[in-house]
């Protein structure tokens, strides 16, 4: 008879080293102007059509950034509009009393977006736009920001946070940031592997940490100032903190054997994390700084891969306690463990909606690892990817898109999928693999 521990640890360390070796595959370091190309391979059907018109510029040169761009192209890659090609526009206005609702209502144009860009003096800009009804002719929003040069992108993010509330009902996620890690090859032959966190967009990368053995399991905290993560220095994995802005880092867990798969509470005072210091892989809990660490499970099997459901009641968990990978859950201070997943051969990776309704997980159904989408009130899972080897689901903070890691031309690239599956891009940075994707949370800062 097959031992199934034996054959499941196995099974682990197989996935484990595929995704190191996907790593491996050589990487140049993009610029900061054009990092990726965003290939929309499906959008909603029925999406509503929108007209970003290019903001009047009265500034002496052109401003840092072009502001109606950027909201055009958030608005495009969400999948839920769809942009007027600016060669059918009839006109160009830049304020609400310019707009003439006819010639929009000629393109059936459900809303037009208007504005302004000026130099404010000192580096500064003010920046204003409005948001036109063209069938009920009124202003739906209308706001004004005076930015630094160096906060353009940003402010056209939040504008485009604006737009997406105010026609779909639900909070944008385009002023937020993803962390994900990639490999730049050495001129020895060897590789460095980069911790990196750019815009939702892919622009403005930075690289966190640069280390010559794996990064993995990148996990923001809940305020977005901190990223949990492991690391392979030394050859051994260790669970770091590490703060985004100045890079400062405490060491989190550099027990015995494994030290993985970190995750934030959602009040940010602990973090859930895999070890096998005790001998089998568990699911231990500990303060932030690494303090009061508490042992919650204890089984023969791999547990694995905590997450915390938004009101920091429960903890879901990867196990093979059944036979397979599968989902389980238990109270957050441990005990009252019962199974999630019944439905496929291998469901692993969970992570909860933000409304704490769904989990999204990486599922096997016959012919390969895809998204899926598990609803907690049915138990009906959706899959939402038609690739065969993804990973690392991540949620958008408004829990409308999925972010993950998957396989376009031979090599690692991000793709993301709206959580009702009718709409789907890929992220394909210029040059080389990305893994690992992680979704901030909201950023209402300028």
């Amino acid at each position: 008879m097959v031992n199934f521990r034996t054959e499941f640890k196995n099974f682990l360390w197989l996935v484990f080293a595929s995704v190191l070796f996907l790593l491996l595959v050589p990487v140049v370091v993009w610029g900061q102007e054009q990092p990726l190309d965003i290939i929309i391979t499906e959008g909603v059907e029925g999406a509503i059509p929108v007209a970003v018109v290019p903001f009047e510029s009265s500034a002496a040169g052109d401003p840092p950034q072009i502001i109606s761009d950027i909201i055009e192209a958030d608005l495009a890659r969400s999948g839920r509009f769809e942009t007027v090609p600016r060669e059918d526009f009839l006109g160009q206005p830049t304020t609400f009393n310019e707009v003439r609702f006819k010639d929009w209502r000629l393109l059936k144009v459900d809303a037009v977006v208007v504005g302004k860009v000026s130099a404010a003096g000192g580096g500064q800009y003010d920046v204003q736009f409005e948001l036109v009804d063209v069938f009920e002719g009124r202003q739906m929003t209308g706001w004004r920001y005076r930015v630094d040069g160096g906060k353009m992108r940003k402010v056209a993010h939040q504008i485009a946070d604006i737009i997406y509330k105010q026609l779909t009902g639900i909070d944008g996620a385009f002023d937020t940031r993803i962390a994900y890690v990639t490999v730049q090859k050495t001129a020895s032959g060897g590789a460095n592997y980069l911790l990196q966190v750019a815009d939702s967009d892919g622009y403005g990368p930075s690289t966190a940490l640069t280390s010559s053995q794996p990064i993995l399991s990148p996990a923001w905290s809940p305020d977005g100032s901190r990223l949990a993560y492991v690391s392979f220095e030394g050859r051994k994995p260790k669970i770091f903190v590490q703060n985004v802005a100045d890079g400062r880092r405490v060491k989190l867990a550099d027990y015995s054997g494994i030290n993985s798969a970190p995750a934030w509470s959602p009040d940010g005072s602990r973090i859930a994390m895999t070890l096998s210091k005790d001998g089998n892989p568990e699911i231990y809990v500990a303060d932030s700084s690494g303090g009061n660490l508490r042992r919650l499970t204890k089984h023969g099997a791999i547990d694995t891969e905590p997450a915390w459901s938004p009101d920091g009641q429960t903890i879901v968990f990867t196990s093979g306690r059944s036979g397979n990978a599968q989902i389980y859950r238990m109270n957050a201070g441990g005990g009252g463990v019962s199974r999630v997943t019944f439905d496929g051969k291998y469901n692993a990776r969970a992570s909860f909606s933000p409304d704490g309704n769904q989990l999204v997980m990486i599922t096997q159904r016959g012919r390969g690892y895809q998204v899926g989408l598990l609803d907690m009130r049915t138990n009906a899972t959706k899959v939402l990817s038609d690739s065969r080897l993804d990973e690392s689901p991540s949620f958008a903070p408004n829990g409308a898109m999925i972010i993950f890691g998957t396989q376009s031309g031979g090599r690692g690239v991000l793709a993301a999928v709206s959580s009702d599956g009718r709409a789907s891009q890929i992220l394909k940075f210029q040059e080389g693999a990305v893994r690992e994707p992680a979704w901030s949370p909201f950023n209402r800062k300028l």
